[in-house]
């Protein structure tokens, strides 16, 4: 589903969706195909949901945003630092 579409399905509604085709460019991330996950009236929610979905399988691209925007293209960010569990 194409991000017009999902904003005439959920108008004024967070979304939590998943990406089904996506490419990179200039470290933009531009989202062709969607799948929508859930709609939520508050982003909490929404996050809650997330977090659960992302623990779950991390290698799926899950996206939160609310449908009064118009355009969905994403910045990248380069992650700079270390993870480790602390003890």
């Amino acid at each position: 589903m194409k991000w017009e579409q999902v904003r005439e399905l959920y108008p004024e509604q967070w979304v939590l969706v998943e990406a089904i085709s996506a490419y990179s460019k200039d470290s933009i991330r531009h989202l062709e195909e969607l799948s929508v996950i859930s709609n939520f009236p508050e982003s909490t929610f929404a996050w809650k949901e997330y977090k659960k979905l992302h623990l779950a399988d991390p290698s799926r691209e899950y996206y939160i945003f609310h449908t009064d925007h118009e355009t969905i293209d994403v910045k990248e960010q380069k992650f700079i630092g270390a993870r480790r569990r602390l003890q």
